[in-house]
């Protein structure tokens, strides 16, 4: 058993310089690389058009919101058709949200892609216990292929990213298809993307119980590991990766603390293993990369692998 413990619950955001987005732990005061001070302040993208607060299912009287950045050409075409990428925030599942990824949805779309940053139910308590996480957002993953025409998505090409508590969720959209499928609208919808982007995530929770004795994954997944073994390992990427697994890029820290490079390392090998395609990124950083060397590296690997996998006629 290993007796570090997993530290997702940071209480201040972070800014990633390259991509303007804000998922866990610190704030940095740097700008963009390629963006304007005004543009990292959150003014509009010239080339992006910007949709925020969409519906995309409704759980308990509450609904299920996305933004989506699409590129501003775009908006005049009816016949273009491009990738879409699944931005998944982190924060152990139970805090932040879709605005995060604001920065990293602006930079895919001046790339030439469809990006919807998601919410999805955060754990509280008693409330919204896995894997309520993972059926919003493959409900988003399919709410957006029945929408592809309206956002000039290419259904048979989707992708995922996620950082740290997303990164999980991302991968498992890579493995698998619907879990609940109960929703006659979506029914005939596939909620499972074509290629994967794992940023600082945690992979096999059964070597992962944490110092405090795994007291917030036996309150997460509604048991501890003893008696409720299968609902961990299910939750557990790298003991789901199978031979129709999609492509993945992983990105990981070599210094971070917080979900030790050794998860990353056991998925990649777990993939390769498969014979899945997998590039594995080890970055001279931390959890939440804060060095602008760092987040180029980050940005630029993600774009070239989603052009990679998603591009017409994969």
């Amino acid at each position: 058993m290993v007796t570090r413990r997993f530290i997702f619950f940071g209480t201040i955001v972070v800014t990633w310089v390259l991509c303007g987005a804000a998922p866990i732990f610190a704030r940095s005061t740097s700008l963009p690389l390629w963006q304007t001070a005004q543009q990292a302040e959150g003014s509009a993208d010239p080339r992006v058009f910007t949709e925020q607060d969409v519906a995309y299912g409704k759980v308990g009287g509450h609904p299920l919101l996305l933004d989506i950045y699409e590129p501003r050409e775009l908006a005049s075409t009816t016949n273009d058709l491009r990738p879409a990428i699944v931005l998944i925030h982190g924060g152990a599942w139970s805090s932040f949200d879709k605005g995060t990824m604001k920065g990293m949805g602006l930079f895919l779309a001046r790339s030439g892609f469809v990006a919807f940053s998601v919410d999805y139910r955060l754990f509280q308590e008693k409330e919204n216990l896995w894997p309520a996480q993972l059926d919003d957002v493959q409900r988003a993953v399919r709410w957006i292929r029945a929408n592809a025409a309206k956002y000039h998505v290419d259904p048979k090409h989707m992708g995922a990213f996620g950082h740290s508590a997303g990164a999980q969720l991302a991968a498992l959209l890579g493995m698998e298809d619907t879990r609940d499928n109960s929703d006659p609208e979506l029914a005939k919808y596939s909620s499972k993307v074509q290629a994967v982007v794992d940023v600082s995530g945690p992979t096999d929770f059964t070597t992962a119980y944490g110092s405090d004795g795994g007291a917030f994954f036996t309150a997460f997944f509604g048991g501890d590991y003893a008696h409720s073994s299968q609902v961990w390992r299910d939750a557990s990427p790298a003991l789901r990766v199978s031979k129709t697994t999609s492509p993945f890029l992983i990105v990981h820290g070599t210094q971070d603390s917080d979900v030790p490079i050794r998860q990353a390392q056991e998925l990649a090998d777990k993939l390769k293993h498969s014979h899945i395609p997998v590039k594995f990124v080890k970055v001279e950083d931390g959890h939440t990369f804060e060095t602008v060397e760092a987040r180029k590296q980050l940005a630029l690997e993600t774009r070239d692998f989603f052009f990679q996998y998603l591009k017409s006629g994969q």
